[in-house]
Formats: structure tokens, sequence, C-alpha cells
């Protein structure tokens, strides 16, 4: 672990906090007053760099930032409501009508709405390409493509993209990249040092890591891109985090580096186990030697978190079903990120009596807790009887 990360979480902006205070203080004011006309028309003329309104800037929420975009080595970061509010200002920042983005086709479910449905009515065209080849890439690119979409590993299917690939091909035509870097975190992952420009997070997953907060974060390479983004798009749309959501941010944010490797020691282990199983068809979890993409893997990060995804041999609903209402330890709920484990069948994206397609019947997606290995292993094997 880079001795500069611990630094970061734990001192970084936080010396010279008023009276002394060793946690944060939390700004629970919406306005900022200023001591004369002048030193009141300097801050209306730089909005970017001063605190105004809360609407803008806030000192608890550009603490948490200040300390995100260090971690993801940007030159600045901008924290929102949620998730998928970091990934639609993002990429709205790079775009206007009739432009064209490329983008993942297994990327997360929301993103996929707002750049293939969402932005149509722009006249934005989208091109959804399987991004483990760089010339699926280049094949897509018009004079008209603004931007690439990344998402690695993608969402259920784990799928890796070739960052620096990708990268060189999008600045050869003056294309933005944009990463969802949730499930690595910037501690096993940090893309921009790869060239992307911007990185995405879902704060409510393992920056919050307590399943307690709903947020999300841009980050940008360029200081120029990122008051860009703050002028044209967040002012505008007002996705403004609460102070006090940014504040437990920061709380949980001490703790990343220390959950992390947890994660990924008790989420290998699982996916050994599960590998072994003679009801699994197949485990989709990067860090394992078996994945198809291993040696990019290892290039690119430098762990793995605990989310992974398999496939029972089984083509029947019931049976995963039966498997899924076995387990005990394992929530069945959507997202992921906190202290618990999940279990998240595929099967459930469509209503009761409709067809599921084939290789979604099998397809479960665990996220794998700070619980002890062990139980979890033995909870999974029980279920795995009922087989």
């Amino acid at each position: 672990m880079p001795k500069e990360i611990s630094d970061i979480l734990l001192h970084m902006g936080e010396h010279d906090l008023p009276f002394g205070a060793v946690s944060p203080p939390i700004f629970q004011t919406s306005i900022f007053s200023f001591p004369s006309f002048d030193a009141f028309q300097e801050a209306l003329s730089d909005e970017p760099s001063h605190y105004i309104y809360t609407r803008g800037n806030n000192p608890t929420v550009n603490l948490c930032e200040e300390k995100l975009a260090a971690l993801e080595h940007g030159a600045r970061a901008k924290l929102v409501t949620s998730g998928v509010a970091a990934i639609s200002l993002a990429i709205f920042s790079c775009l206007k009508g009739n432009d064209h983005i490329i983008m993942v086709e297994d990327s997360y479910d929301w993103a996929h709405y707002i750049a293939g449905t969402y932005l149509s009515r722009y006249g934005v065209e989208c091109t959804f390409v399987d991004g483990r080849d760089i010339k699926n890439f280049e094949n897509a690119i018009r004079p008209n493509t603004r931007v690439i979409y990344l998402e690695s590993p993608t969402s259920f299917t784990f799928r890796l993209q070739n960052l620096e690939a990708v990268s060189a091909l999008a600045k050869k035509h003056g294309i933005k990249t944009i990463i969802d870097n949730t499930w690595a975190t910037p501690i096993f992952q940090n893309p921009l040092d790869y060239g992307i420009d911007f990185v995405v997070h879902s704060a409510s997953k393992y920056i919050g890591g307590n399943s307690d907060i709903l947020g999300g974060v841009i980050v940008g390479k360029s200081e120029e891109d990122m008051v860009h983004l703050f002028e044209t798009e967040f002012q505008a749309l007002g996705p403004v985090p609460d102070p006090m959501m940014a504040w437990l941010i920061l709380r949980n944010l001490r703790t990343l580096h220390v959950r992390l490797p947890i994660h990924y020691q008790n989420a290998l282990k699982v996916a050994k186990f599960l590998e072994g199983r003679d009801e699994v068809e197949s485990v989709l979890y990067p860090m394992l030697d078996s994945y198809e993409q291993k040696e990019l893997a290892r290039k690119q990060l430098r762990g793995g978190s605990g989310l992974f995804s398999f496939r029972l041999k089984t083509r029947e609903v019931e049976a995963v079903r039966r498997f899924t209402d076995s387990l005990y330890y394992f929530k069945k709920a959507v997202s992921w990120g906190g202290y618990e484990s999940l279990v998240f069948p595929a099967a459930t994206h469509y209503k009761k009596g409709e067809a599921v397609p084939d290789d979604k019947v099998s397809l479960v997606r665990v996220h794998i807790g700070l619980e002890d290995p062990d139980v979890l292993i033995a909870d999974l094997e029980k279920a795995l009887k009922t087989l």
C-alpha cells in the first residue's frame, strides 16, 4: 500500500481545522457572506474557486473532493448526489446535439440508458461495443464521435478494457474518455495514469462502505475540463451533495485502504471455492488465474474488490430461486460495496413468467463482504446442494 494513500485518507487538509478539532466540522450552511463589496464582487467573478452558495462549493464537501481527487491522481473532483448523476454530468459535459458516443456494451444499466435512449432525444447517437478488443473501438469511431465511455471491469460480466490502448486511440481522434472505476476504487486502479480524462464513482459503494449514504464523484485529469463541468453542468443541473453526506464519506474514507484488501482476500477465497464446485459452470472474477483476461488484469489492477459473478450449471429459473432462497448470510439486494454480503441473480431482472435469456438464467452476482469467508463458503455450499 503506497504511503501517500494513508496520508491522503487520514491527514490531507486536516492540519489546521478550527479549534484544533480532530474530525473535520460539518459546514451546514446554505450561503457565505463577505466583508466588503470588493470581496463579494471578486468571489462572484470566479465562482469555482470561492465559497458563495453551498449549491456550488462548501468547505466540508470540498475537503472530501480534494481527497478523492488526490486518490485518483486527478486535478479536481466534484461530489454529486449519486453515481448516476456523476455518470450523466461527465457525459453531458463532453457532448452537444448530434454528437456520437461509444460505450462498452456491458456497462451499468443506467449508463446504458443515458447513452442509448435518453441522449437520442437530442440527436446523440450511441454505438455499443465489446470492449475487450481495441479494434471494436477503432471501427466504431465516426467524425462526430466525442466520447468513449468505459467500465472496467463491467458490472455483471467483469470484462476489462485496455485503458492505455483506448486512451491513445481516443487522443489520436480528439475524443474524451470516461471510465466508471467504482469496482476497483483508487486503491486498486488509477485510470487517469493511463491517460483517461474522467473517472466516475458511485460513492454509495466502497467509498461510502457502509450502505448508508448515496453519492457520486467525478474526477478529472484536467483542471480546465473540471471547471467547464462545474460551470456548464453541475451549476445548471444542481445535483448538490449535502454537507452531512460529504462528512459521512470523509469519515468512511478513512478505512478504505483497510477494507478493500479484506474484501479482496475474502472474494478470492470464495471465488476459488466456487471454481472447484461441480454445480458451478464458471466464475467471472478478474483476479483468478483462470480468468480469460488475466494478463490485462495484472497490468491494470493492483487487487480486486468483493464483487464477482458465477454461472450455475442449470438453465432453470426455479433452480436458481431455490439456490438464492437457501442462502442465509447473503442478503438479496441491489448495489454492493458495503460491509455485508449480497446476492443478485440476473434472472430477477425479468418479470415473473417472462422468458429469461439462456445466458442470464444461470448468472448470479455476489458481493463478498467483511464476514469470515469460511462462514460464507459454508452458506454457499449448503445452497449449492439444492441444485
